[in-house]
């Protein structure tokens, strides 16, 4: 099956590599690079056809922006008609500013929530009618063992109150969206690829490389028709305590 892959948050980092290693996939016919800043989505496509990959495409989309979301979903169903893998990896963490959840300033959660859990639902409800079009669709939605509430509850961990809580919504969001899209037969996951040194940690030591880290999210962007769905599913690929 020739399928259309939309990764937002893709000139960089993770997203980035995933982006090359679906490209190279025999399943996927085009993925399209999402990114918000023209310029650096541009250099980030002009570098991946510089190494031969030549399905891929630019697409500029602001996962806090609706009219930027819903341009991007018009220029895809122009192009393909359909949509059959969404792969939210569009993030930030904040992580330079005070997250303790007695003087965290609420503004910081506010980018955060506004980002990794409005954004999130703003593409998947913009592009469903699209991704139901597929005869065997995805939405993977990236996120971290740090959303995890029973592990906050259960170990010590960082409690980073604004990227955490972000996640953790967004993780109950993958739920009530694998429970409505089940019926359609559309596969939806939250998927962690652990510790990964990229940009959004201010590349910190001793993590995954960032294709590393894309390397866990393959199977679960390409899932045949038999996958699981409404599973958080760990680095290993084993299923993650919600």
């Amino acid at each position: 099956m020739s399928k259309v892959v939309l990764i937002t948050g893709a000139n960089q980092g993770i997203g980035y590599e995933l982006v090359k290693l679906l490209a190279a996939n025999p399943e996927v016919q085009k993925v399209y690079l999402g990114a918000r800043n023209p310029k650096s989505g541009q250099e980030a496509l002009n570098a991946i056809k510089g190494e031969g990959f030549n399905n891929v495409q630019f697409i500029k989309i602001d996962v806090t922006d609706p009219t930027s979301i819903t341009a991007a979903k018009s220029e895809i169903e122009a192009n393909d008609g359909k949509l059959d893998v969404l792969v939210n990896n569009a993030g930030i963490g904040e992580f330079s500013s005070d997250q303790n959840a007695l003087t965290v300033d609420v503004a910081t959660v506010r980018r955060t929530v506004e980002t990794n859990l409005f954004g999130l639902i703003q593409v998947c409800t913009t592009f469903v009618p699209l991704i139901r079009k597929s005869p065997q669709a995805a939405i993977l939605n990236v996120t971290t063992d740090m959303a995890s509430n029973h592990l906050q509850a259960g170990r010590p961990i960082l409690h980073l109150v604004a990227y955490n809580t972000s996640k953790a919504a967004a993780n109950s969001y993958t739920i009530a969206l694998a429970n409505e899209l089940k019926k359609d037969g559309v596969k939806v996951n939250a998927v962690t690829p652990g510790f990964t040194s990229t940009n959004l940690n201010n590349h910190g030591v001793g993590g995954k490389t960032p294709k590393q880290g894309a390397e866990t999210l393959v199977k679960w962007a390409l899932l045949d028709k038999d996958g699981p769905t409404g599973q958080f599913f760990d680095e290993h690929g084993k299923e993650f305590p919600w």
